[in-house]
């Protein structure tokens, strides 16, 4: 008999996929908490494409300190998303089969669907063992990007999505978008420690690919493509603060928050 690994196992939430509904931070999967947010990170083809390469090989987690670890392509089909009709319901999930593995000219294999990894998140002293699978992947000429699930093991349960965007005025965004709740068991007593770290980490993910606050192999990428001064500044966040699912505010943080985090 074959040996059970997390990589067998399904994620641990119903609604895959959610976090491509457009209505997500309105209408969250029931008991699930939303969240996105967006960060400018520069402009023009160079930044686009160096922030890509990062994207897909897990930069926006290795440089916000989380260890990447046990990575598996996955193989069969699997998750691929959930469509939804116009009114944001969610039609089918549809499956996809796994296809052939790419590399950067690192070697660093990009993010492909099925893949599982097991994350380790600084958590105070300790590291927190988070397992997901991605369960849907963006290709698009002027967008790309990726979602993964918890699996069991994860101390919360949901998704999380990551997608760079190239806008009609050449600027370059990524964006950040998740629901999530604390996993049941033995980890409820530790709740409201989770979602203090889980803040945390989500600030250090959307600055993890800017030239200035983020991981300098991006801080070193040429500049030649850039239109204004964003590569040389403290980044601003278009932030999405949910009080609950149904109420929405929108703020614009600016040098302060980033000064007082420091």
């Amino acid at each position: 008999m074959r040996r059970s690994t997390f990589t067998d196992q399904p994620v641990t939430y119903a609604a895959v996929g959610a976090t491509l509904s457009h209505d997500l931070t309105q209408h969250p999967p029931k008991g699930y908490r939303p969240y996105a947010r967006s960060i400018r990170l520069g402009s023009g083809d160079d930044r686009f494409e160096t922030s890509l390469r990062a994207l897909m090989t897990w930069g926006v987690q290795r440089g916000s300190g989380v260890e990447v670890v046990s990575v598996d392509p996955g193989t069969g089909e699997e998750y691929a998303g959930v469509h939804y009709a116009e009114d944001g319901t969610p039609e089918r999930l549809e499956r996809h089969r796994g296809t052939e593995a790419v590399f950067d000219e690192d070697g660093h294999p990009y993010i492909s669907n099925g893949m599982t990894a097991l994350l380790r998140v600084p958590f105070g002293p300790f590291h927190l063992n988070a397992p997901v699978r991605v369960v849907y992947v963006i290709e698009e000429e002027n967008r790309v990007g990726f979602g993964y699930g918890t699996m069991r093991g994860h101390p919360l349960s949901g998704e999380e999505a990551f997608v760079l965007e190239r806008r009609d005025d050449d600027s370059v965004w990524l964006t950040m978008r998740s629901f999530s709740k604390t996993a049941g068991g033995a980890r409820a007593f530790i709740a409201p420690f989770v979602r203090i770290g889980q803040a945390q980490l989500a600030k250090r993910y959307l600055r993890a690919l800017h030239p200035v606050t983020g991981n300098p192999v991006i801080a070193e990428a040429s500049v030649a493509g850039e239109t204004d001064d964003t590569a040389g500044t403290i980044p601003s966040v278009d932030v999405q603060v949910h009080r609950d699912p149904a109420a929405e505010v929108t703020a614009r943080v600016e040098h302060a928050e980033h000064t007082a985090d420091r």
